[in-house]
C-alpha cells in the first residue's frame, strides 16, 4: 500500500499538477477588449487579388509599412512562434496591411516562407497610405505607426471585430497594459502573445461546446 502511495506521489501528481497549471490561464481568464467593433477593411485586395475581411475570423493583424524587406525577419519570427502552431484552423487568418506599391516586396516575403511553411493563412493586403492611417487611427491605440506606416507590433482581433489585449487594470495580478505584441522580440511572441492567443481559442471552443455545435474549425 505504501509503495503504491509513493509511486502515485512520484509519477501521477506531477503530471496532474502540470496539466492544471498549463491549462489554468486559459480556463480561468478572458482576454479584455481594448477597442470594440473596429471597422472592417476597405475594398483592399490581397496578392492573389481577393478581398479579405475581419468578419467571422480570428485575425492576427499587422502593418508592414513601405520598408517590408528590411523588416522581413519580424515575419519569420511570427511565422515560427505563432503561425506554424495554428495555421490549420479554418477560422484563423494572418493579415498584413501594406501600402500600395509594395506588392513585389510582399511577394518576396511569401516566397521566402514557402519552402518550409504552408502560406495559405498569410494575407498581405494593399491600400493607399491615407486609408491605412485612417484605419489604424480608428483602432484607438496608444502605439503609433512609424513614418513608413508600419509597426513591429501585431494585434489580435476576434470574430466580432473586437481588438483584444491586456488592460493592465488588475491590481492583484499586476498585469501590464498590452494592445499589441512585438514581432521583433521572439520571446514576447512565445510568452505573452502565445498565452493570450490560447485564451481566445479557449473562449471559442468553450462557446462552441456550450452551444453543442463544436467543429474542427478551432
Amino acid at each position: 500500500m505504501k509503495k503504491n502511495i509513493v509511486l502515485f506521489s512520484l509519477f501521477v501528481l506531477p503530471i496532474v499538477a502540470y496539466l492544471f497549471f498549463a491549462s489554468g490561464v486559459n480556463s480561468f481568464t478572458t482576454l479584455p477588449v481594448i477597442t470594440p467593433k473596429i471597422a472592417d477593411f476597405g475594398n483592399w485586395k490581397s496578392l492573389d487579388n481577393k478581398k479579405v475581411s475581419l468578419n467571422k475570423k480570428i485575425t492576427v493583424l499587422g502593418f508592414s509599412g513601405s520598408d517590408i524587406l528590411s523588416n522581413r525577419g519580424n515575419y519569420f519570427n511570427l511565422n515560427e512562434k505563432i503561425y506554424k502552431r495554428y495555421y490549420g484552423f479554418e477560422d484563423l487568418q494572418f493579415v498584413i496591411v501594406c501600402p500600395i506599391g509594395t506588392e513585389k516586396d510582399a511577394q518576396k516575403v511569401v516566397d521566402a516562407l514557402k519552402p518550409f511553411t504552408d502560406v495559405k493563412g498569410w494575407n498581405f493586403i494593399f491600400a493607399p497610405p491615407a486609408q491605412i492611417e485612417a484605419f489604424y487611427n480608428q483602432l484607438r491605440l496608444k502605439g503609433k505607426l512609424d513614418q513608413n506606416l508600419g509597426t513591429p507590433n501585431v494585434f489580435i482581433v476576434d470574430k466580432e471585430r473586437n481588438l483584444r489585449g491586456r488592460k493592465g487594470d488588475n491590481k492583484d495580478k499586476k498585469e501590464e497594459y498590452k494592445e499589441g505584441y512585438s514581432t521583433f522580440h521572439p520571446s514576447e511572441l512565445s510568452n505573452e502573445m502565445l498565452d493570450d492567443f490560447k485564451i481566445i481559442l479557449y473562449e471559442y471552443r468553450a462557446a462552441l461546446k456550450k452551444n453543442h455545435n463544436a467543429t474542427k474549425q478551432l
